[in-house]
């Protein structure tokens, strides 16, 4: 039997039997869920798709290990970690809220499960849910300013600026996410450089070389981004979005995906020689090869049903990579 099957056959009582694993994946946003949730609280956690915080989380994690002024006080840890829920819970929350919001036709087709598709949750509450997040996030952007010492305030800054990319890119009439290439990168962007930039401000000095490697690196993650546009080809097909799997063809848009995520990790290796970081820098490039061999697996030879296999086994080798790059220029005092 099917897990299908299983989620789908009733009970003694008449009810249906609940999957545990739809459950799960459900409440992480992450595809093959269920519409049964009825918790409140569940349904607006899953409008925040807690599975999508780990990188931002990561990414002040690698922020604070390159500005080489983290040191491991209690004092720290307690700013580290109200950075990462100022990057994940608020500011995630608040930007896949809104993108829920912004995409509910196109959910409809292509997730129906998702809580404002399937009427889990009334657009009124969504609405509140999204305002809340955001005045959230800048209010813990700006007591983080506050506690650091901040005479510029930094956080704050990358804060407001974040959560416009975040509205621009999902919101109409700019809606950056109907062109792919704008809105994969502006999505690359705010997985990479946005949190390193507020973890790397809280410790150190944020600077000019940062804040390009940075943009620089989120290349990468414009090919992690184009991944998420497997799962919605049809429904940005009939809505109009010109995502790269629309634009190119599934086959092409692949290897544009696997080759941003290889070519601009080896480019920034390529910095890391060119500061004298040799080890890190090879380590680096390691890191690239079992990324290659599990696009090679998965990736481009089924991407539509190999999507999350690939990114489950592949992308930790990229997050990786980018402490080890963290590392280096913490090293390197950049």
């Amino acid at each position: 039997m099917s897990n299908d099957d299983t989620a789908s056959k009733p009970t003694s009582s008449g009810r249906p039997r609940r999957n545990s694993s739809a459950q799960t994946r459900q409440m992480l946003g992450m595809k093959g869920a269920e519409t049964q949730e009825t918790n409140i609280w569940k349904i607006r956690l899953q409008l925040m798709k807690p599975i999508t915080w780990i990188p931002l989380i990561w990414g002040v994690l690698c922020g604070a290990v390159s500005s080489g002024g983290f040191t491991w006080t209690v004092e720290n840890v307690a700013m580290a970690v109200g950075c990462m829920v100022l990057s994940g819970p608020l500011m995630v929350g608040y930007t896949q809220t809104m993108n829920d919001f912004y995409d509910a036709e196109i959910d409809a087709i292509n997730e129906p499960y998702r809580p404002i598709p399937s009427g889990a949750i009334s657009l009124g509450q969504v609405e509140a849910q999204i305002w809340v997040l955001l005045f959230l996030g800048i209010g813990l952007a700006y007591g983080l300013d506050v506690w650091a010492g901040h005479q510029a305030k930094y956080l704050t800054v990358i804060a407001v600026f974040g959560s416009y990319i975040s509205y621009i890119y999902s919101a109409p009439p700019l809606k950056l996410k109907q062109n792919g290439w704008l809105g994969n990168y502006a999505l690359g962007a705010s997985y990479i450089a946005f949190p390193w930039w507020a973890g790397h401000a809280l410790f150190g000095e944020l600077n000019w070389t940062i804040a390009i490697l940075t943009l620089f690196y989120s290349l990468s993650g414009l090919g992690i981004a184009i991944v998420n546009d497997f799962k919605s080809v049809e429904g940005d097909r009939q809505m109009g979005l010109k995502s790269l799997p629309v634009m190119f063809g599934v086959t092409t848009a692949a290897w544009i995906c696997v080759l941003a995520i290889d070519v601009f990790q080896a480019g920034v290796a390529g910095y890391l020689i060119s500061i004298h970081e040799n080890l890190y820098a090879t380590i680096l490039l390691l890191f690239i090869i079992p990324q290659i061999t599990f696009q090679d697996m998965y990736f481009l030879r089924n991407p539509l049903e190999n999507d999350v296999k690939y990114q489950a086994s592949a992308q930790p080798f990229l997050v990786l990579g980018m402490l080890v790059t963290a590392m280096a220029l913490g090293h390197a005092g950049i």
